[in-house]
């Protein structure tokens, strides 16, 4: 299938883009933060003052006379999975970028920080409903497809279903991964599924924001639409009752989340629509370098 030469643009730009930062701001976070599955032995060398003695060879050393050490690489490859909820709520956004076009963005961030060490990088689309799945590859081609299926794929769900999502990555998943989960959250009854992802793999929930889902600017009377039930609710803005009503409800349900995801003892990161997206993801990787 020929892709528009737009969508064939927008994938260029995107990763132009990306990988000037992945090369200046996260050249070497990432690497920090995720490291590898474990060591696998390199070679001998002879022992120096302050070698840890329990890398001491001994049977080698009796041979030669003389200490030897036995020398470590890290196993560095990994398997990064992005799941991405393309629901309707993706469509919502007051600043520069709507949800769904923030999520692409940190996406490919995320994707071209793995592919610079060497990683593999898999993807899940997901709404009310498994939408779409890319095994893991390396490369840059296999990122320019993952970037290209966010960009293109239209999806057949308008709500969200975390659980699906976290049902899917449990069955097709053997190794252990990092995941980033990035929606919206905006679904309930996924925390025990999210808790037992989390034993097995290591698991950051990315949540998007928007400024005006938690306070209503004062616009007079305004018809708003639920983008994943098609749901409308007139709403009279200009009253200060219905303003703070509003955003005490919003607030609650954005605590009732955070709980939520505090439950499932896996990591999150808030990234604002109308706020700079790449220092969430660089303080947190920062902070988990130095656990």
């Amino acid at each position: 299938m020929s892709l528009p030469p737009e969508l064939l643009k927008k994938v260029k730009l995107l990763e132009l883009n990306t990988r000037k930062l992945v090369n200046t701001l996260f050249a070497g976070e990432y690497h920090a933060a995720f490291k590898g599955q474990g060591m696998t032995f390199a070679e001998f060398r002879e022992y120096v003052h302050g070698d840890d003695v329990r890398n001491i060879s001994w049977t080698l050393t009796a041979r030669a006379g003389k200490p030897f050490i036995k020398k470590y690489d890290e196993e560095r490859e990994l398997v990064l999975i992005l799941a991405v909820d393309i629901s309707g709520s993706g469509n919502f956004g007051t600043g520069e970028y709507f949800k769904g076009e923030v999520m692409t963005q940190l996406a490919a961030l995320l994707g071209f920080s793995a592919i610079k060490n060497n990683d593999q990088v898999g993807l899940l689309l997901f709404s009310d409903r498994i939408e779409h799945f890319v095994p893991p590859k390396k490369g840059r081609a296999h990122i320019h497809r993952i970037l290209r299926d966010i960009l293109y794929y239209q999806p057949d769900g308008t709500g969200t279903d975390i659980r699906i999502a976290i049902e899917h990555l449990m069955g097709v998943l053997k190794k252990k991964a990092s995941i980033f989960l990035v929606s919206d959250f905006m679904d309930e009854g996924y925390e025990k599924a999210l808790r037992q992802l989390g034993k097995k793999h290591d698991v950051v929930g990315v949540r998007i924001l928007d400024p005006r889902e938690l306070d209503l600017p004062k616009i007079g009377l305004v018809d708003f639409e639920d983008s994943e039930t098609g749901e409308i609710l007139a709403l009279d803005t200009s009253d200060p009752l219905v303003r703070r009503e509003f955003s005490k409800s919003m607030r609650e349900r954005l605590e009732k989340q955070t709980k939520a995801l505090r439950k499932s003892q896996v990591d999150i990161v808030d990234v604002q629509t109308d706020k700079d997206i790449i220092t969430p993801l660089a303080t947190y990787f920062k902070g988990r370098h130095k656990r």
